[in-house]
């Protein structure tokens, strides 16, 4: 029994090193947001909450065949404070206006075709609460996320008020609203007119996607990287793609389009400058003929003109023309473009694992 005991205590001294050490990796890999965090290959089909090596799943499906039949629903039932990846499998459907709260972090949304999931609202900014007050911008949104580390793939977000005339007062509209940090979005849909894409602030990574609207339909003081995105203008006169907020040198924030395709109808501007020193980048991009010759608007300040960081790099179609762009927007150069052709732009390596 003597000689047995310290081949005991070293196998139990080797369990224990093993399980601190798949624990410290668990913890340390949690804080990445990975493709299987976007998939689910396996799941039942009658809708029981199960836990998978890839996180937790929720089924959300209009019949009693999941375990909500609402997103809002589904997101009510992660715990506060979540820490472990917990995928919303949501069957084909329409669904209204939800929120994801500052306190549950790691929610994916995954669709299950393209186009076959919508979650949609009509609000505008004008509306008025149940207070009488007027909602605003910010509480417009049909889908809005707080927390950190979402995730989407294959969901179509939309509002669906009435498109609004360049100049009107109170028609923004936003479909989807990102306010937490580190989120991706994969070959998803966000639909709208003015202000569609409320970019607000964090690290965000859209990959795929189908962006579309008229006025500003990406706007706000994120850091985010946009590849292989299709923005689609429904312009009906003049309209813009992005508004960065940045305002100071200090903020690094922007917005990054690379092997984009700029599509749809109306005379556009590629970006206004909202904030002083707002930034916009394209690389690589097709750009349509819908763009206006001199391509960025400094919002009514020339005054922005010396602070705004509008750029362009190796872009092609009719509208890539910079013959007569502005002559405060830059035509980039390889070294100047650099920063914003990768998902470094977006510290990629501290949160994405693809």
């Amino acid at each position: 029994m003597a000689s047995v005991l310290p081949t005991l205590l070293m196998l139990l001294s080797v369990f224990a090193m093993t399980m601190s050490t798949s624990l410290s990796l668990g913890n340390r890999y949690s804080n990445f947001i990975t493709w299987e965090d976007l998939s689910i290959e396996k799941y039942s089909p009658i809708g029981v909450s199960k836990d998978q090596a890839g996180g937790r799943i929720i089924v959300v499906s209009k019949d009693d065949h999941g375990d909500s039949r609402t997103v809002q629903g589904a997101i009510n039932m992660v715990p506060n404070g979540n820490s472990e990846r917990v995928k919303i499998l949501i069957y084909p459907g329409v669904y209204r206006q939800v929120t994801i709260p500052v306190t549950k972090p790691y929610i994916s949304l995954i669709g299950t075709g393209k186009g076959e999931t919508k979650i949609t609202w009509h609000s505008k900014a004008s509306d008025r609460d149940s207070a009488g007050h007027t909602v605003g911008t910010f509480y417009s949104a049909s889908f809005a996320v707080e927390a950190d580390y979402f995730g989407a793939k294959e969901i179509t977000f939309e509002n669906s008020a009435p498109a609004a005339m360049p100049g009107a007062v109170g028609e923004q509209a936003v479909a989807l609203r990102l306010s937490g940090d580190k989120a991706m979005l994969s070959m998803c849909k966000i639909l709208g007119t003015q202000d569609t894409l409320f970019d607000q602030q964090g690290r965000h990574y859209f990959y795929r996607c189908f962006i579309q609207g008229s006025i500003d339909f990406i706007f706000g003081n994120a850091r985010s990287l946009y590849q292989g995105c299709t923005l689609h203008a429904v312009a009906t006169s003049y309209g813009a793609v992005a508004a960065s907020q940045r305002n100071s040198p200090a903020e690094d924030s922007g917005f990054s389009f690379l092997h984009c395709r700029l599509t749809g109808s109306g005379m556009l501007y590629l970006g206004r400058a909202w904030g002083r020193y707002a930034r916009v980048v394209y690389a690589y991009s097709r750009i349509d003929g819908i763009v206006l010759p001199d391509g960025w608007s400094d919002w009514g300040d020339s005054s922005r003109r010396r602070t705004a960081y509008f750029g362009e790099y190796k872009c092609h179609g009719a509208g890539a023309n910079l013959r007569n762009r502005a002559n405060w927007a830059r035509s980039l150069s390889y070294q100047e473009a650099r920063p914003f052709l990768g998902r470094n732009y977006i510290d990629g390596n501290q949160w994405l694992r693809l």
